[in-house]
């Protein structure tokens, strides 16, 4: 059964995500009100990108009687919290992989089902993806330089081999909002995520056993992504999805024209006025 949103109510709920390493973790459960919820969605943000930024996403979802968990990442309160952060992304999937453990222990008998936005949809070969019902990722990929979209590959060394570690180490964090390219990310974030983009393995080069966390993922997926994302070109989304090798995979890749949008880019897809978009290209693959 479907819900219309129009005649439910949506409750947030603020909630503490406690990580493995005591770490306490700011969460936000988005709950349908006035029906039983059908199902469980945990939103694996993008780099950089703040929980809040998908609420209105995670309210729709609730409207659809389907419980909805968002997070933030360590380190990404403030400025200040950055230059104290010791983080790198590593740690940042376990931080995804703890919220969905979280939402996992709330979901009783609820099927539950992951969307991962770019560096969320990465982390799930280091999620309890077992007991994933279902996996949709959105504009998500490698971010291998060669692979990378046009308007950046060429530019990509310059920010890894120079800009980036030159910012990094003068302001004790990436500040990429004032420099205008990508935004604010934790030091050691971005040099790990810096090795990993200059190499063609990506996070193989500090995960050993990446090859063998990919192919155990065996959990449904739905890849969305679109030809103006301004990061992630057809063959840094290809690159990702191939190594989920036993998952079966449906992949939608779509043109702002068949979309009848002006634009979507890379972080287009979740704003509120693609509602439209979301019934018709996510409801249908989230389990219920």
């Amino acid at each position: 059964m479907l819900y219309d949103g129009r005649h439910n109510d949506v409750r947030r709920a603020p909630v503490t995500i406690t990580a493995d390493d005591g770490r306490e973790l700011a969460g936000t459960w988005f709950e349908p009100t006035g029906v039983d919820p059908v199902g469980v969605v945990v939103v694996g943000p993008a780099m950089a990108t703040p929980a809040s930024y998908y609420a209105a996403f995670a309210t729709w979802l609730a409207t659809q009687g389907l419980r909805t968990l968002t997070f933030d990442l360590r380190g990404t309160e403030s400025v200040a919290a950055m230059k104290a952060e010791d983080a790198d992304v590593l740690r940042w999937f376990g931080d995804m992989a703890d919220a969905l453990d979280h939402a996992l222990a709330e979901a009783g008998d609820l099927p539950v089902s992951w969307v991962g936005h770019s560096l969320g949809g990465q982390a799930v070969p280091f999620l309890d993806h077992s007991r994933l019902a279902r996996v949709v990722t959105v504009a998500s990929g490698t971010g291998y330089w060669r692979l990378n979209s046009p308007g950046i590959k060429w530019r990509a060394p310059l920010l890894w081999h120079v800009i980036a570690p030159l910012a990094t180490r003068a302001a004790g964090y990436y500040p990429g909002r004032s420099l205008r390219i990508l935004d604010n990310v934790p030091a050691g974030v971005m040099r790990q995520w810096g090795r990993w983009c200059l190499h063609a393995d990506y996070l193989g080069v500090d995960v050993p056993n990446a090859a063998d966390r990919f192919a155990s993922v065996t959990a449904p997926m739905t890849v969305l992504s679109f030809t103006d994302d301004e990061l992630m070109s057809d063959a840094s989304i290809a690159d990702l999805h191939d190594r989920f090798v036993n998952a079966d995979q449906v992949r939608q890749r779509y043109s702002p024209a068949q979309l009848e949008v002006p634009r979507m880019g890379h972080h287009g897809f979740f704003r509120a006025r693609h509602q439209d978009l979301w019934d018709e290209l996510v409801l249908p693959y989230l389990a219920r």
